[in-house]
């Protein structure tokens, strides 16, 4: 696997960039045993739109953040622009996808995409087994969005999200059977909108006040909240994206742990040192040697 250098950061590839599925906002594409992605092999990277693959056939592997996945049959993958990707072997693969951008779902039609459970995507996850009823469901509807985005014309893109609407929203309570165990409450909501506001302003904002200021609460109701709903302390989710950065950018990058650091926010190196090694058991520098000793 490649290491992205101290003075190359990762990179981040938007949609309009991509070579296969190339497309402003909106993109939709079939794989009939294609080579998918050769430029990205071995490359720590970022999408700068969300992703979603129905694999029909192919066993590549891949890694999401610091887990490694082989492809299987049948099942459906989703990404998200947060995550760091690395793509392993250039193997053919039979399926399709479809992305789009922050912009698309910015669209006053498009609105409601964005709070679907697998476009939010709280619990992080990366793919969905399909049952066989699943797979005829999902790939109904993939064709109907592809033969939409072919046609182009006034109706193409009320057709294009009543269509993702249906197949998003049915993606979207397998998601919260495989993932989730409590049902999307008013509190629950209060969590998952806290837990968004976190993966946009963890590097700047490191407090909980600072978070229940975004969301227009006090901070006592948002620890109380956050702590029914989740089991675990306001702080402690705080603590644990500013963890997961670490460790991608530990594992995945050149970086020195002073740049890490200033990265994530921390005024100096030695208080990340003492924050890591507080939350992780090791220090910065014990991590990056073990973990990738592991993965050799």
């Amino acid at each position: 696997m490649n290491l992205v250098t101290a003075d190359q950061p990762i990179p981040i590839y938007t949609l309009e960039e991509e070579v296969i599925l190339t497309g402003k906002l909106f993109s939709i594409v079939r794989f009939d045993g294609m080579l998918t992605h050769q430029s990205e092999m071995l490359i720590p990277h970022r999408k700068a739109y969300f992703l979603f693959v129905l694999v029909r056939r192919g066993d590549s592997r891949h890694w999401v953040d610091m887990t490694q996945y082989t492809l299987k049959e049948n099942t459906f993958y989703f990404f998200g622009p947060n995550q760091l990707i690395v793509k392993e072997e250039p193997k053919p693969m039979w399926g399709t996808a479809f992305a789009f951008t922050k912009e698309f779902l910015a669209l006053q039609e498009n609105a409601s995409l964005s709070a679907l459970p697998l476009v939010q995507n709280p619990q992080n996850g990366h793919e969905l087994i399909l049952s066989e009823a699943d797979v005829a469901v999902v790939e109904d509807m993939l064709a109907k969005i592809y033969a939409e985005h072919s046609r182009p014309g006034e109706w193409q893109q009320r057709m294009l999200t009543a269509y993702l609407t249906v197949l998003l929203t049915y993606l979207s309570r397998l998601y919260t059977e495989q993932f989730e165990s409590n049902p999307f409450l008013t509190d629950k909501l209060l969590l998952k909108r806290y837990q968004a506001r976190i993966d946009e302003h963890f590097r700047d904002l490191h407090q909980v006040s600072e978070y229940a200021s975004l969301l227009n609460v006090s901070a006592g109701y948002l620890s109380e909240v956050v702590k029914a709903q989740s089991g675990k302390p306001a702080i402690t989710h705080i603590h644990e994206r500013l963890m997961l950065e670490a460790r991608r950018l530990l594992f995945h990058t050149q970086q020195s742990l002073k740049e890490i650091a200033f990265d994530l926010g921390f005024s100096d190196a030695s208080y990340f040192n003492r924050f890591f090694k507080r939350e992780a058991g090791v220090t910065p520098a014990d991590y990056r040697v073990t973990i990738r000793e592991m993965y050799q």
